[in-house]
């Protein structure tokens, strides 16, 4: 499938999920029986774009993946899901991305990623994909994708007034000439005093405005089971979302929803509270489900989740 006019331009890291599940996080040296093991589509760019496209969203990916059973795995994903993958580079003799994914009895995860081929997508990447870019209506990233491609995709969609969302996790440093290009940050609480360069008791606020002042648009500070807080800067009052307390199987996944359903809403107009109760929602129902893609919600599913609470 081929859009020349998407709604979303997903810069996208794509791994293959190995999710195991374990009682609780591993000691250093210790050796746990596992009660289930799965291999599922991971990525935090490829998750975001499928929560995008389930939100209703014409998507198309910026990719490189790697000629393997994994890679095809990927492109079987986004012909199901609609999603154009005409920019996807397949790059021969490398492997695809993996996560090592252990999912706990409470929900939590940790996860260990290796990029694989996706490491070498690279500012060309953008640059041939620049009428696809400029055509769109919302682009996003994750630090999961090299920093040269995301800056020069940023810069190419903002010259022509296109809307960009990165969501920087894995937390790391980023240069004030890409904050700069970024209109929407997603950061969870950690990842946003990272970022600041703040320690971890730092007030929340305090790393919030650090980034804006760095010339980020706007901080949306993703807070799990307690909803998002947004601030909007400019002597605008902070606007704060609850969460939904609902029954968490796990929590793969979860933010890559929520990223995935606020790119999708802003591509729909709408504005930034209203695509913040859309994401919000979204992101609860996909902690009801397993792994990262078979709880992600149709756009229906969201307004019906919204229409009962």
């Amino acid at each position: 499938m081929t859009v020349s006019e998407p709604d979303v331009v997903c810069l996208a890291s794509w791994n293959a999920d190995l999710v195991v599940r374990v009682p609780r996080p591993l000691a250093r040296g210790e050796t746990l029986m596992a009660s289930a093991f799965d291999i599922s589509p991971g990525g935090k760019g490829s998750n975001a774009a499928v929560a995008a496209a389930r939100q209703g969203a014409s998507v198309a990916l910026v990719a490189r993946i790697g000629d393997d059973d994994f890679g095809r795995m990927g492109l079987a994903l986004w012909q199901a899901e609609g999603i154009d993958a005409s920019q996807v580079e397949i790059a021969a003799g490398e492997r695809s991305g993996i996560a090592q994914i252990q999912v706990f009895d409470d929900g939590d995860n940790s996860i260990a990623v290796c990029p694989g081929a996706g490491a070498g997508l690279e500012a060309r990447h953008a640059r041939t994909a620049a009428a696809l870019l400029r055509s769109s209506r919302v682009v996003m990233a994750s630090n999961e994708v090299p920093v040269a491609c995301t800056y020069e995709a940023f810069r190419i969609a903002r010259a022509a007034g296109v809307f960009t969302l990165l969501n920087p996790a894995p937390a790391a440093p980023l240069a004030d000439a890409l904050l700069a290009t970024v209109d929407l940050l997603t950061p969870n609480q950690g990842e946003l005093r990272a970022l600041a360069g703040l320690p971890e008791d730092a007030p929340e606020a305090a790393a919030a405005q650090s980034l804006l002042a760095r010339g980020v648009g706007v901080v949306l500070v993703t807070l799990g089971a307690f909803g998002c807080r947004l601030y909007p800067g400019a002597g605008q009052p902070t606007q704060v979302l609850p969460g939904h307390p609902v029954p968490v199987v796990d929590t793969i996944g979860a933010g890559d929803t929520f990223t995935g359903a606020m790119a999708a809403a802003l591509a729909r107009g709408l504005a930034l509270p209203a695509a913040m109760a859309q994401a919000n929602a979204a992101a609860a129902l996909a902690v009801q489900g397993r792994g990262a893609i078979d709880g992600m919600p149709t756009r229906d599913a969201v307004a019906a989740f919204l229409a009962g609470t």
